[in-house]
């Protein structure tokens, strides 16, 4: 029993080496065939996101325009001239096309949403600030204000529109 045993190693051994290199490259070639399907599974999924971000980079590039002062002044007219109900119409407005991209922050990354939430309160205390103003006595007034404010200075908008456009560039 024992020499047929022996008699045997000769044939077994080369069987075992042989079969541990080959379940070694096996091995190695399923990994390897892994990696390639992660990458491709990747490039698909960046494939079928990249339009929904740019689509709401582009959304957010709306948002901004629609909130800039000097088109939001346009867009939004007085009803009468009471400053306090025009300077409460103009914050409203901000406020819903805000509410109406409240979504596009999952596409967007955190920094970018957090310089166009700046820019909006920005925006915003534009208003309250030159509604604020005691020489500012009716809605027409506080019209010619914010359009003075922003010969001055640039719109609040125009940051959040730039910092948008850096993000874009980076996705190419």
């Amino acid at each position: 029993m024992e020499d047929a045993i022996l008699d045997l190693i000769p044939y077994t051994a080369p069987a075992l080496v042989t079969g541990l290199v080959a379940y070694y490259f096996f091995n190695d070639y399923l990994k390897s065939e892994n990696r390639k399907q992660k990458i491709e599974l990747i490039r698909d999924k960046k494939k079928e996101i990249l339009p929904i971000r740019l689509q709401a980079y582009e959304r957010m590039t709306l948002f901004m325009e629609r909130i800039n002062p000097s088109k939001l002044l346009v867009r939004v007219t007085p009803t009468d001239e009471n400053k306090e109900l025009y300077t409460q119409k103009l914050l409203l407005s901000i406020e819903q096309e805000f509410e109406h991209n409240l979504a596009q922050q999952i596409y967007i990354s955190e920094s970018c949403w957090n310089a166009l939430i700046a820019a909006k309160n920005a925006t915003r205390n534009l208003v309250m600030s030159s509604s604020n103003k005691a020489e500012v006595k009716s809605a027409q007034e506080l019209r010619e204000t914010i359009l003075k404010t922003m010969v001055d200075s640039s719109a609040p908008s125009n940051t959040g529109i730039a910092f948008i456009k850096e993000e874009v560039k980076e996705l190419f």
